[in-house]
C-alpha cells in the first residue's frame, strides 16, 4: 500500500540547505536575546534591589501564591461547566431531531464566534450592573463565564467531531441488535469517542488555564494580574513578568505531561485490548484463526499447533 506525502525527503543537498538555514536561525535568535538581555542589564533590571523580593515569604503568600490559586480556582470551574456544556450541545449537535440539532449548532457557532475577552467584559458588565452576585464575585463570574461559554463550544465540536470519526460498521452493529438511534449513540458511540478525543480534552485545559490571564482586563486576581499588583508595590516589572510567565510554563508544562501521559496510556490499553482478542484461548481441535495466529508469539502459535487438530495442521 502506498501513503502520500507532504513533500519528498530531502536528498544530501537538501539537507546541508536546512541544516545552514537551522544554524542561521538559530545564531540570529541567539544575537537577539543577547541584545534583549544586554538592555535590560542596563537598565537594571538584574540588581539584587528588584529580584530580592522573590525570596521572601511574603511575596508568594500575598502575590504569587494566592494568583496561582485564583487561575487555578477558575480553570477548575470553567473546565467542568464547559464539559457539562459540551457534552449536552455535542450530543444536541447530534440528535436526530432537527430543531434541538439546529439550536444547538447555533448556540455552538456563536460562542466559538465571539472572542473570550468580549465575553468577560460582557459578562462583567452584566452582573456588576444588575448585582446577579456580590460585588467581589463579578470578576470571578464572568472569567468562569466566557471560559466556559468558548471552551464548551469547543469541546462540543470535539465530541461531534469524535463520534464522526467513529467506523459506520459502530453504529450500524448498535441499530441491527435493536438498539434506537440515541441509545447506539450513547451506549456504542460516546463512550469510544469519548476516549479517543480525551487527549485532547486535556489539551484544551491548557488553553483554559493560558485564558485565565484575560481576566486581569477586569480586575480579577489572577497569576498576571498579582503579578502586575507586585510590580507596583516593588518596582520590578520585569522580573514579576517573567516570573509570571515561568509560572505559566511550568504549570502548562504539566498539564501538557498529564496529556501524552494519558495518551501513551489510552494507546497502550487499546494495544493491549487488540493484543488479547487476538490471543483468544484455542481449544483442542478447533482451527486456528489466522489473524489470532499472526498476533501470537512463536512460543504461543507452537502451543496452538499442539492444541489444534491435525486437520487444522495441514
Amino acid at each position: 500500500m502506498s501513503s502520500s506525502v507532504l513533500f519528498d525527503a530531502p536528498g544530501p543537498r537538501g539537507q546541508r540547505r536546512n541544516q545552514i538555514i537551522a544554524v542561521i536561525g538559530g545564531v540570529l535568535l541567539l544575537a537577539l536575546a543577547v541584545l534583549v538581555i544586554r538592555a535590560l542589564y542596563n537598565n537594571g533590571e538584574f540588581t539584587s534591589a528588584k529580584w530580592s523580593p522573590f525570596g521572601q515569604w511574603s511575596t508568594w503568600r500575598f502575590y504569587l501564591l494566592l494568583g496561582i490559586w485564583n487561575t487555578i480556582k477558575a480553570a477548575v470551574a470553567a473546565v467542568a461547566l464547559a464539559m457539562a456544556f459540551g457534552f449536552v450541545f455535542g450530543v444536541g449537535r447530534l440528535s436526530q431531531n432537527r430543531a434541538i440539532r439546529w439550536i444547538s449548532g447555533a448556540i455552538v457557532e456563536f460562542c466559538r464566534a465571539v472572542p473570550v475577552l468580549i465575553m468577560m467584559i460582557f459578562f462583567f458588565g452584566i452582573y456588576a450592573y444588575n448585582g446577579v452576585f456580590p460585588a467581589a464575585w463579578n470578576p470571578f463570574a464572568a472569567v468562569v463565564t466566557a471560559l466556559t461559554l468558548y471552551n464548551g463550544a469547543v469541546i462540543a465540536e470535539l465530541v461531534r467531531s469524535g463520534v464522526f470519526g467513529l467506523p459506520k460498521g459502530q453504529a450500524e452493529a448498535g441499530l441491527s441488535i435493536g438498539l434506537t438511534p440515541s441509545q447506539t449513540l450513547v451506549q456504542i458511540q460516546l463512550p469510544q469517542a469519548i476516549t479517543a478525543m480525551l487527549p485532547a480534552l486535556v489539551s484544551q485545559l491548557v488553553v483554559i488555564l493560558k485564558d485565565t490571564a484575560l481576566g486581569t482586563i477586569i480586575t480579577y486576581p489572577e497569576l498576571l494580574q498579582q503579578a502586575q499588583n507586585l510590580a507596583s508595590a516593588r518596582s520590578n516589572v520585569i522580573p514579576a513578568l517573567l516570573v509570571a510567565a515561568a509560572l505559566f510554563i511550568g504549570i502548562n508544562y504539566l498539564l501538557t505531561l498529564l496529556a501524552g501521559r494519558l495518551e501513551a496510556r489510552i494507546n497502550r490499553r487499546g494495544h493491549t485490548a487488540g493484543a488479547a482478542i487476538g490471543r483468544a484461548p484455542t481449544v483442542p481441535g478447533a482451527p486456528i484463526d489466522q489473524g489470532a495466529a499472526a498476533a501470537m508469539t512463536p512460543h504461543e502459535a507452537r502451543d496452538a499447533a499442539a492444541k489444534a487438530g491435525p486437520q487444522d495442521r495441514v
